[in-house]
């Protein structure tokens, strides 16, 4: 039995409960997961940070909030605590997905996306009426615009390309492809109301809980286009998609067309990835928009 001295007194300190024992959990890109046993008999999953950008765990913790509040749809990990430098999240034992399990997920995320968001980017309202959003420890600028397709542009696509233009990470020749492409985002991608988004939704912030259902841990949250999510399931993969997408389609039908679109949903997340890794996401991206 161990425990870090440092990291079970600050979970004391915010949960009001000893903490017995801690482990450490593989898997965090960002932040150092530790599970924490309680004197009470329950578990939980503190997550530490020691500089942690403005609003870091205040944001994931209100995504996390936003998310879980929709009634039937995907649960999201239950915050616990939260402060500037740690978030602690009510532990969910890890099982293996399955056909079941990723059925419910399908019909249960088309439960989340239709219960909305204010305006394309408005996501939950964080302390002091923030509304911001992380993907990675980068910001994701939500400043609400009156379409997805501007959304889509001038909040993502274009400040992340700036991003890794400056950082070297995609060639002149792909960044212009992609600039071409924005313009026409309008005629491509058909106009819905904004859905309720986890925003970075690629299947390492899908849980596979031994309880038979899927949870959402890590979120981006905000307001955007659906197919954002499920174009993001399937740029890493996710166990049995198919039976996902097929149980989705049964609650809320996607528009005619949504699987050639979703090559435009994953420009983003190529281009997050070129900003933080490069490792050939750039070109990627750039291939990705000359289909287009």
């Amino acid at each position: 039995m161990t425990r870090l001295p440092v990291v079970a007194r600050r979970a004391e300190a915010l949960l009001g409960a000893a903490v017995v024992s801690t482990a450490p959990v593989a898997g965090g890109d960002v932040a150092m997961a530790t599970r924490l046993r309680l004197n009470n008999g329950s578990t939980a999953l503190i997550k530490t940070l020691p500089h942690p950008p403005d609003g870091f765990f205040a944001a994931e913790a209100a995504g996390l909030r936003w998310l879980g509040e929709v009634p039937d749809g995907v649960p999201a990990a239950e915050v616990l605590a939260v402060d500037w430098d740690c978030l602690i999240l009510r532990w969910i034992e890890p099982g293996r997905p399955s056909v079941d399990a990723a059925v419910d997920l399908g019909r249960r995320l088309a439960t989340t996306h239709a219960a909305g968001a204010v305006a394309h980017g408005v996501g939950p309202e964080g302390p002091a009426g923030r509304r911001t959003s992380y993907i990675g420890r980068l910001p994701m600028p939500n400043k609400p615009a009156p379409t997805w397709a501007e959304f889509f542009a001038t909040r993502r696509i274009l400040p992340y390309l700036k991003l890794a233009s400056d950082r070297r990470a995609i060639e002149p020749e792909d960044a212009r492809s992609i600039e071409a492409l924005v313009g026409r985002l309008p005629e491509l991608v058909p106009e819905e109301p904004p859905a309720r988004l986890h925003g970075d939704l690629w299947n390492g912030n899908v849980l596979w809980g031994l309880d038979g259902s899927a949870h959402l841990i890590d979120p981006a949250a905000h307001g955007g286009h659906r197919e954002t999510d499920l174009a993001m399931l399937s740029l890493f993969g996710l166990p049995n998609l198919p039976r996902v997408i097929a149980a989705y389609q049964e609650v809320k039908p996607l528009e005619p067309g949504w699987e050639e679109r979703q090559g435009l949903h994953q420009l983003f997340p190529l281009l997050v990835h070129a900003s933080m890794f490069n490792g050939g996401y750039g070109a990627r991206a750039g291939e990705v928009a000359r289909r287009y």
